[in-house]
């Protein structure tokens, strides 16, 4: 029995030797690998204050503070994938260099535990540590540390409350930036601690220079239709726009990238659908209306774009102001449940009756 305990132990020692040997000297199977397979996202972030979009403001005073002016705390707030996080990264990274730059920033995001007993230990321990204003290449330095909260609109109030101290307290060698979506979740104490500034969303212009920019690093096929329907369905959030363009790149391999090919990667209803529904809410019966939607639904559509989408089309509808702010403010209670975690179809069912109804008040008139 020991021999053959032995024999497994001995080939199964024999196995791992061999396969650490063919992984390289790194031990790693990728180590000969020059390119690591990174998201677009990823790979096209900006490395510096300078390649950042379209945020000239919040671009002007990082570049002082770049020069060797002070920095304030920050309060970065605006919509998804306009570069709040990227523009901070940037700056910590041209402020400490590739050395220092893991000691000197501390970055906790909403996936990190971030309630009180996070901000009294954790950040306040990271606050409190000095720090020199020389880099090891000799390059001087900030003689502050950063610590960037992102997504600081989901921190509880009192891990809020918690931080106005160690703020204050550690002025000297410690800057925040707060990053969030809502600057009214953040406590007034803590906003008239920092220096605000609105991240917007970015221009159509922008977006297609910046995507253009990939298309040729990439070496793409696209046409002009392409990436307009990408601007047109990111609405400045350039981080959605860039993961579209990837995924149209890998459906269809050598092909152009289409505005059919975007339209279906971003789940767009068609617009010949949505007018399809609303003609059956204006001219038909209920029971054809429960078929269409049933039908829709069946096909994947998330009821959200849906709704995005009739909203859209309902303010340019021939209907008067007041049967229009019924059933958008039908549209408003229909998405409140919908985040709330509603059933799409019954969502669904509800909102195009209202239409229905307010169309049919019309058509009496």
């Amino acid at each position: 029995m020991q021999a053959f305990l032995k024999g497994a132990q001995s080939s199964r020692a024999q196995q791992k030797q061999e396969r650490i040997g063919s992984a390289g000297p790194a031990g790693h199977p990728s180590a000969d690998k020059k390119h690591k397979a990174l998201p677009w996202v990823e790979k096209y972030r900006p490395k510096c204050v300078d390649e950042v979009a379209f945020q000239e403001e919040v671009v002007a005073v990082l570049k002082k503070s770049l020069e060797g002016a002070d920095l304030p705390n920050l309060l970065f707030y605006g919509p998804p994938g306009t570069g709040k996080t990227s523009t901070i990264l940037a700056a910590a990274r041209e402020l400490y260099g590739p050395e220092l730059y893991r000691q000197r920033v501390l970055e906790l995001n909403a996936s990190d535990e971030r309630g009180i007993q996070v901000i009294r230990e954790k950040v306040k321990n990271f606050a409190q540590l000095t720090a020199a204003g020389t880099r090891t290449d000799g390059k001087p330095c900030p003689p502050f540390k950063i610590i960037i909260l992102d997504e600081a609109d989901s921190m509880t109030n009192a891990a809020q409350a918690a931080l106005r101290r160690t703020m204050e307290k550690e002025s000297r060698t410690t800057r925040f930036c707060l990053i969030c979506n809502y600057v009214s979740r953040i406590i007034e104490p803590l906003t008239s601690r920092c220096s605000k500034f609105r991240f917007k969303p970015l221009g159509d212009q922008v977006q297609e220079e910046r995507l253009l920019e990939i298309c040729e690093k990439e070496n793409l096929k696209y046409t002009k239709e392409g990436i307009g329907a990408l601007v047109r369905v990111s609405e400045g959030d350039l981080r959605k726009a860039i993961t579209f363009l990837q995924s149209a790149a890998r459906l269809n391999g050598d092909k152009e990238i289409t505005e059919s090919d975007v339209t279906e990667i971003a789940g767009v209803v068609p617009s010949k659908m949505i007018q399809n529904l609303l003609s059956i809410c204006y001219k038909s019966t209920f029971d054809k209306l429960e078929i269409a939607i049933k039908n829709i639904i069946d096909e994947g559509y998330a009821a959200m774009q849906i709704i995005h989408q009739l909203h859209d089309t309902i303010i340019d509808e021939s209907l008067n102001d007041q049967q229009k702010s019924v059933i958008t403010e039908k549209m408003a209670e229909v998405d409140k449940c919908l985040t709330d975690g509603a059933e799409e179809y019954l969502q669904l069912l509800s909102l195009c009756s209202v239409i229905m109804q307010q169309a049919q008040t019309s058509q009496s008139n």
